[in-house]
């Protein structure tokens, strides 16, 4: 099995876990919500796949660049 990171392309906060560890994801679901000049932003699947691993929770500042979950395809 392939993983792959998603990284978070704005700094905000984790406004929503969209996709909890477990879900089936395709390419452009949304896994983290984030919230950032407030406006909602998705944070997305780049493939299909499976979330493996959230790294942050709700209510938790990411920085852009960080990996905030983990799919295995």
């Amino acid at each position: 099995m392939a993983r792959i990171d998603i990284k978070a392309e704005i700094t905000g906060k984790v406004w929503q876990i969209a996709a909890p560890v477990g879900s089936s994801v395709s390419e452009d679901d949304p896994i983290v919500i984030l919230e950032a000049m407030k406006m909602e932003i998705p944070v997305v699947a780049t493939s299909s796949g499976k979330v493996a691993e959230i790294r942050f929770a709700e209510g938790d500042t990411v920085n852009e660049g960080d990996v905030v979950a983990i799919l295995e395809s």
